[in-house]
């Protein structure tokens, strides 16, 4: 993996990877730090059988930048059930000041998903802020002062598959009628790849709400299973995409039911290409054990808990707290 002039080499031969070093030193200026424990603002903790990726530093830097190294901590990342809207007060003084948070922050969900939903929340008001977005955006760093050491753990498995989680909020923003999709996929007992996005178009239903979430992420389950193809790990078992509305489920199987979908762009109707190709395959679970629920709502401090218990299971995805022994 390259970035500018960083280098992040990785593979299960170090010898193959001592002569690409040699051989690159010899055309390229070069310095070796060794195993790595820091990349572009990510802390990378190894120990025999896991790695623990976190931005406690980051955090740190991103409190003291604006302010907030004293700030009394919070149990939410947002106040629960919370509808922003473009109106939140007087217009904010300083909107890059307020660009400049968001978009940190934007950065702190490479190792930190659990503030994606309220990130991508903010994220909608880049242009013009209120007094009421800029006090949500610090609420987020008031949630992050008591949660520095949270990360993402990697634990080696013997064997690993691919499983996703898809889910939405319908008629989320009270604006436009838009509903907000999530989904987030779990390899082995790490998450790899999570979203909080605005829907293109209003739904008219729930269904058709968690219909297209499931859409957005099935495209994500067929480029992972392409990337893993790619690195010589063929997946032969279809990949399971857990999803708590049964009427989603039907609708993507049963053709059937495309008189009363006809409305919707055809783009999404792809997931019933790739249940029939066997790509995929559907899975009713429970709101309780849907893990994408994070990504679609600000969720209250009893329910967030619930998540994050949720989240140490092995059948999820992990989100781990800083001691990587335990």
């Amino acid at each position: 993996m390259v970035y500018v002039d960083d280098l992040l080499m990785t593979g299960n031969n170090e010898s193959y990877i001592a002569s690409i070093k040699k051989e690159l030193g010899k055309s390229f200026e070069m310095t070796d730090l060794g195993y790595v424990h820091y990349y572009l603002g990510i802390e990378v903790t190894q120990h025999p059988k896991s790695i623990f990726l976190s931005q406690k530093k980051y955090i740190g830097d991103l409190l003291n930048r604006f302010g907030m190294t004293e700030c009394n901590p919070l149990s939410t990342p947002m106040e629960q059930n919370l509808k922003l809207t473009s109106i939140e007060g007087k217009e904010f003084e300083d909107a890059t000041k307020y660009r400049q948070l968001v978009g940190s922050l934007i950065y702190l969900t490479t190792t930190r998903p659990e503030i994606s939903f309220a990130v991508g929340i903010l994220s909608r008001f880049m242009q013009n802020p209120c007094e009421g977005h800029w006090s949500a955006a610090k609420r987020v760093l008031r949630y992050l002062k008591g949660t520095q050491d949270l990360g993402i753990k990697y634990t080696q498995v013997d064997d690993f598959n691919l499983i996703g989680y898809s889910d939405s909020d319908f008629d989320g923003d009270k604006e436009t009628g838009v509903s907000t999709s999530g989904y987030a996929m779990s390899l082995g007992l790490g998450a790899v790849s999570w979203r909080s996005r605005k829907q293109s178009v209003p739904a008219d239903s729930t269904t058709e709400a968690e219909y297209v979430a499931a859409a957005e992420a099935t495209k994500e389950i067929v480029w992972l299973r392409k990337i893993l193809e790619d690195l010589q790990v063929k997946l032969i078992q279809s990949t399971p995409l857990m999803i708590d509305n049964t009427s989603a489920i039907k609708l993507a199987k049963n053709p059937k039911f495309h008189d009363r979908t006809k409305h919707i762009n055809t783009k999404y109707h792809l997931i019933r290409h790739h249940v029939e190709a066997k790509t995929i395959h559907l899975r009713h679970c429970s709101t309780n054990e849907q893990i994408a629920d994070i990504f679609t709502k600000a969720l209250g401090r009893e329910k967030l808990e619930d998540s994050e218990r949720c989240l140490d299971s092995p059948t999820f995805l992990q989100i781990k707290g800083g001691n990587v022994d335990t």
